[in-house]
């Protein structure tokens, strides 16, 4: 009997469960090779069919962006699910809401992904679209395996492999009793397991299923790895990394590249194994894929405990945790709070390290319960004894069919010397039915027009009754917004105010609506001037709303409790906004996030939740470390360096801690900038992408000669520009102040 390494099988059994994101594909889109560019020409040619303008969107969201950018996927498919919706185009509104539930199911957020996934099921049952049903219900199945919740999976991927079956579907067939295996494997039972895997690849190869077989080799050498054959397994793992970078799947490589990292940890050559995790924690932090980023930290955290720094074993493992209980992938949460429990016992902090070891031991028994694998097995008999039921029903229907036409046929002979024999009776019949049901027509006819006639004149009556409700509904809510926009321009200083105390200053303020959910604030004090640029929780009214409650809590925090630190204002602020939500008696988590400045003499003291500071000044007054950071940008003797936030927003959040500052001196000719991401988000170019951060540093630098005010409009210019025809996706709100 086999003895297998069981703390291995659960390192192999988190990596596979981060891979097989990329399953999730619906077959009619799969195509690792486009050329955007003849895609967009498509999209943005209005002489094209709304059918083929549709399908262009459709595989610039899916092929061009799910895998690297889904945030921006889902910005495409909704403009996919707009048009589809305009049109009356049911199919292509229920492919949309797909992607955007593979979107967020990539970036870990499940909740919402089953909320995309169900509505797209709802349209596909209507429709009758089964191929898109089987392929969405697959991908609901996915998030249960995720959860650890296998009995529903494989409730799931039965209901998908039917369909399959039935409409002779290979790739989305051998995708699914892929995931299967991935079940099996979890559960430790490795020989069905490969069963399944090696199913699934053989029909991907016939296929030439690139993306699938690069899925089934990894899972294949996940296999090798928990049997202690490493080499075997590299040989997989090679494998399938050489098909995802040939395809460009940056899921599947950061995948791969883990599974690399563990055979490396594994052997004990951990600056190897940190490598490859590092580079795994990259692309995953690219795409913007949560539940990867929380897997690749926990394994860093990992190395670190093998090497002895047990703090920042402790640190990575913790931030790992934070993510996958938010998530609930039970799993992820057992192998954090393992690692967690014993880097707590390391550094002797016990009662921390007890509460740990029950979180795993408690995760752990509810994977491996007894009956969760019942579950498994019942449903898997179930499938196959439907199939064999349904053979059964088949062969009898055909036997039966075989008499009925036999019968049919002598009856057959009987019918047609009735029939024309009592043909010529019926002809007169009817003939004379017709007259009759002519002369009752038109009398009817002749009543329906008068009645049609007084319903016509009532639907008028009730349009005009309706647009007068509709008018007067629409009063109340502009006037709703307008009140709403002068209760949040009473809470924003004046430019005049701001700069009586800091003279160079700009603030660009560019709401997405009437209203916004960014704001800024000033407030001076004892000859400390406080500045700060906000985002709070969504945009609209909804965000104005957060936004008073997040103002408000600030000027308390300075004025009722008289706190003038910066980290000690954030920690104020937090804990006032936090106070203010739970009278609602639910766990709300709307807040914001900030970067404050306090400015006195030659000095600044900042802090931040989640939002960064910038500085624009000569490269020869930056240290030598300053130089050296990945986030410096350096061009022909200015510098931008940048100041790193808190990465914790003010409201609700698991893991809290206190916030920190900075104290920076400054120097004449030194650009401070802080801003919301409203600017870096902005979808627009030619080719509809984020502006990104990188860009905009290069734009500052770019504008360090420029008055405060001449940067304001060249800064909302190249907004504008950028923009196009394109809908604003968010407020911006960016602040600037020249030493």
């Amino acid at each position: 009997m086999l003895k297998l390494n069981t703390n291995k099988c659960r390192t192999k059994q988190l990596e596979m469960r981060n891979l097989l994101f990329i399953i999730l594909l619906l077959p009619l889109l799969a195509s690792a090779h486009i050329n955007l560019d003849s895609l967009w020409s498509v999209w943005n040619d209005s002489s094209q069919t709304d059918t083929n303008r549709l399908k262009a969107i459709q595989k610039i969201a899916w092929d061009g962006y799910l895998f690297t950018q889904p945030d921006s996927a889902f910005y495409f498919a909704q403009i996919q699910y707009d048009l589809a919706e305009q049109k009356n185009e049911k199919t292509h509104m229920a492919s949309a809401l797909n992607i955007q539930g593979v979107s967020f199911h990539i970036q870990g957020d499940y909740t919402k992904a089953i909320n995309y996934y169900t509505k797209s099921l709802k349209i596909n049952e209507e429709l009758g679209n089964k191929k898109g049903y089987a392929a969405t219900i697959n991908n609901v199945g996915n998030i249960y395996k995720n959860q650890g919740d296998y009995a529903k999976a494989i409730s799931c991927f039965n209901k998908s492999l039917k369909i399959d079956e039935e409409l002779d579907n290979k790739k989305g067939y051998a995708a699914t009793i892929n995931n299967i295996g991935i079940i099996y494997y979890n559960q430790g039972d490795y020989e069905k397991s490969i069963e399944y895997y090696s199913k699934s690849l053989k029909i991907k190869e016939k296929l030439d299923d690139k993306l699938g077989m690069a899925v089934s080799l990894s899972n294949i050498g996940n296999n090798y790895s928990i049997q202690g054959d490493n080499v075997k397994a590299m040989e997989y793992y090679i494998k399938s990394l050489n098909i995802e970078e040939e395809i460009g799947d940056n899921v599947g490589m950061a995948s791969s590249l883990t599974n690399i990292g563990v055979i490396y940890f594994d052997q004990g050559d951990f600056a190897k194994a940190m490598s490859y995790y590092t580079k795994g924690l990259k692309i995953r932090e690219k795409v913007g894929n949560k539940l990867g980023v929380a897997i690749s930290l926990n394994k860093i955290g990992k190395v670190y405990y093998k090497q002895g720094n047990y703090i920042k074993a402790k640190n990575y493992s913790l931030r790992a945790l934070n993510t996958m209980q938010e998530i609930g992938a039970a799993l992820e949460i057992q192998s954090a709070s393992e690692a967690l429990w014993k880097a707590y016992n390391k550094l002797g902090n016990y009662k921390e390290s007890l509460a740990m070891h029950q979180l795993y031991i408690a995760t752990r028994d509810s994977i491996n319960s007894e009956e969760n694998q019942k579950d498994v097995i019942r449903q898997e008999f179930k499938y196959n004894y439907d199939k064999k039921e349904a053979v059964a029903i088949a062969e009898h229907e055909a036997a039966m069919q075989q008499q009925e036409t036999e019968a049919l046929a002598e009856q057959k002979q009987q019918n047609i010397i009735i029939g024309t024999v009592s043909g010529g009776f019926i002809l007169i019949a009817l003939f004379l039915i017709f007259v009759f049901n002519r002369l009752r027509v038109t009398r009817r006819q002749k009543n329906e027009i008068g009645k049609q006639k007084e319903e016509i004149e009532g639907a008028h009556k009730e349009t005009e009754r309706q647009k007068h409700i509709i008018e007067e509904a629409h009063t109340e809510i502009t006037d709703s917004i307008v009140y709403a926009k002068r209760l949040q321009d009473a809470i924003l200083p004046s430019f005049d105010e701001v700069s009586k105390y800091l003279p160079n200053n700009f603030i660009l303020f560019k709401p997405k609506d009437v209203v916004s959910g960014d704001f800024y604030w000033f407030e001076q004090l004892n000859g400390t001037s406080y500045l700060a640029a906000a985002d709070c929780t969504g945009h609209g009214v909804p965000g104005a709303m957060v936004s008073v409650v997040c103002s408000n809590a600030l000027n308390r925090s300075v004025k009722e409790f008289g706190i003038t630190e910066p980290s000690k204002i954030l920690d104020k602020t937090r804990e006032l906004v936090i106070e203010t939500f739970a009278k609602s008696g639910e766990d709300v988590k709307d807040g914001m996030d900030i970067a404050i400045c306090a400015f006195k003499d030659n000095k600044v003291i900042y802090s931040g939740a989640n939002n960064p500071l910038w500085i624009v000044r000569k490269t020869d007054l930056i240290t030598e470390d300053q130089k050296q950071e990945r986030s410096t940008i350096i061009n022909n003797g200015i510098s931008l360096i940048e100041h790193k936030s808190n990465k914790q927003p003010i409201g609700l959040y698991a893991g809290m801690k206190g916030f920190t500052q900075e104290v920076i001196d400054l120097h004449p000719g030194d650009n401070l900038y802080f801003f919301t991401d409203g600017f870096a988000d902005q979808f627009g170019g030619k080719k509809g992408k984020k502006f990104k951060y990188k860009p905009f540093k290069r734009f500052l630098i770019d504008l360090h000669t420029k008055s405060m005010a001449e940067q304001t409009q060249l800064i909302s210019d190249a907004f504008e520009n950028w923009k196009g025809e394109m809908e604003q996706v968010d407020d911006v709100c960016i602040i600037g102040v020249s030493v």
